[in-house]
C-alpha cells in the first residue's frame, strides 16, 4: 500500500471511532447499570456486551496513538461478542460491525505501515 493511502485508512479509522465514542457512551451509560454481573435481571449476553464495551471503548482511544493495541482491544472483544450472539440467539449484532471494522482498519494501518 502507498503512504497516502494508509493515511486515508487511519483518518477514517480515528474520525469513525470517535463517532463511535461520542454516539455509544450515552447508550452505554445509558442502559441503566452499565456495571456487567451486577444485576440479576441482566441476561449472560447482556452482561457480557457490558464487559465488551469498555474495553472497545478504550481501544478506540488508544488506537489514536497505538493502532496495534488499540486495534486488538476493539477486534477481539466485540468478535468474541458476536460470536456468542450467533451461538446464544442465533444472529449477530449488525451494529457492532462498525467497531470491528474500524478495530480491524486500526490493525490494516499498523502492519501496512
Amino acid at each position: 500500500m502507498k503512504d497516502r493511502t494508509v493515511k486515508i485508512i487511519r483518518w477514517i479509522a480515528r474520525i469513525a471511532s470517535i463517532l463511535i465514542i461520542i454516539l455509544g457512551l450515552p447508550f452505554y451509560f445509558g442502559y441503566g447499570n452499565p456495571i456487567p454481573f451486577s444485576t440479576p435481571n441482566y441476561t449472560f449476553l447482556d452482561n457480557l456486551w457490558l464487559t465488551i464495551f469498555p474495553l472497545m471503548f478504550i481501544g478506540l482511544l488508544i488506537g489514536w496513538k497505538n493502532e496495534k493495541v488499540g486495534g486488538l482491544l476493539v477486534t477481539i472483544p466485540v468478535f468474541i461478542g458476536l460470536l456468542a450472539s450467533l451461538i446464544l440467539q442465533g444472529q449477530i449484532v449488525n451494529l457492532m460491525l462498525v467497531p470491528l471494522i474500524i478495530g480491524m482498519l486500526y490493525l490494516t494501518t499498523y502492519y501496512r505501515k
